[in-house]
């Protein structure tokens, strides 16, 4: 079978080095099966602990599509770069701030349909409009339990983690990372807004049960309303767990008026089915710089759909956030998934 192209790294030598191999979709060849549904077709390390501008290339929390095709991504030290869509290659960056000028934990990210930069910051929490010149267009409005305790009831860097436009760009939807206080521990809430007049209001909210142990890391819409989810956890010594979901939330209850979700009947979570646990992907001569049950693994946070192969099959970018450590990698994933 012919192998179709993958991501090109930032130099043919660096291409040689981080090994970015080709995969045929996982029914079709099972060595770069993760799961039936899901096959990693390779991997890069180009862009760990490398500078552009003089800005860290890493701490990439959340990955975009751009209008024009490149990548959109935003590290959690306040800085949005552009990356070219086959290289990876940093083609701009900007800072990003608050009103008052002071730094963010950018967490999330989705691009509007006219280029602006809606980014989630996990601090308050908060989601803004921003110019591609970093400029703050505008603030949207936040639940008060959604924001951090003694304002709220979630708990500090735990909140606003995922953030993606369903089909259409009318509605917003954000994922918690972590459960509200008086919330049973794993159900998270997810928040949406609805497009009025351009601007966005607060719409309806959702449950969703995170495995055992597991926090939500990401979340993107597919291009038929559902959303992918990325649960993530990590044990010292151990290494990092992440598992890609699909989700739909389309018949979910509106829990914005529940104070408490504990489980009750009459509740209707957001249902979710396992696509894979990426611990079962082929390693593909990864190396890892800390303990790990699959050297491929990392503090993955990021995720993307490219591109859409038809008859249900998309392509994945992830990415991992290195935390700007010495033991961790900034490393990128291409997926291929068949829904």
């Amino acid at each position: 079978m012919r192998l179709r192209p993958l991501l090109a790294t930032v130099t043919a030598a660096l291409a040689a080095a981080t090994c970015l191999t080709a995969a045929a979709p996982a029914n079709a060849q099972r060595g770069n099966a993760c799961s039936p549904s899901v096959s990693i077709e390779g991997f890069s390390d180009a862009l760990d602990k490398t500078t552009y501008e003089g800005t860290f290339v890493g701490n990439f929390s959340a990955l975009a599509v751009d209008r024009d095709g490149r990548i959109a991504a935003v590290s959690d030290r306040s800085a949005l770069f552009t990356l070219d869509r086959k290289t990876l290659r940093p083609a701009s960056v900007v800072p990003l701030a608050d009103e008052a000028g002071a730094a963010l934990d950018s967490e999330g990210l989705a691009v509007d349909r006219d280029g602006t930069r809606l980014v989630a910051s996990e601090t308050e929490p908060s989601i803004r409009r921003y110019a591609r010149d970093g400029r703050i267009l505008d603030r949207l409005p936040v639940p008060d339990a959604l924001r951090v305790a003694p304002a709220g009831r979630a708990t500090s860097n735990q909140t606003f983690e995922g953030l993606t436009f369903l089909p259409g760009r009318r509605t917003l939807l954000a994922g918690m990372e972590g459960s509200l206080a008086g919330d049973t521990t794993g159900i998270v809430r997810f928040q949406t807004w609805e497009r009025q007049r351009g601007h966005f209001v607060l719409d309806a909210q959702y449950g969703y049960r995170t495995d055992t142990g597991l926090n939500v890391s990401e979340t993107t819409a597919t291009p038929d309303g559902r959303l992918l989810v990325l649960e993530r956890g990590f044990t010292a010594g151990v290494g990092n767990t992440v598992r890609l979901y699909l989700a739909d939330q389309r018949r979910a209850t509106d829990t914005s008026g529940i104070d408490n979700l504990t489980g009750q009947s009459g509740v209707r979570l957001v249902r979710k089915t396992l696509l894979a646990d990426l611990v079962n992907c082929p390693s593909l001569g990864a190396q890892a710089k800390q303990p790990q049950p699959n050297p491929l693994l990392d503090n993955i946070e990021g995720l993307a759909v490219t591109d859409g192969g038809g008859h249900g099959r998309l392509n994945l970018l992830l990415v991992s956030d290195d935390n700007q450590n010495p033991v961790q990698i900034t490393r990128f994933y291409s997926l291929r998934v068949r829904l």
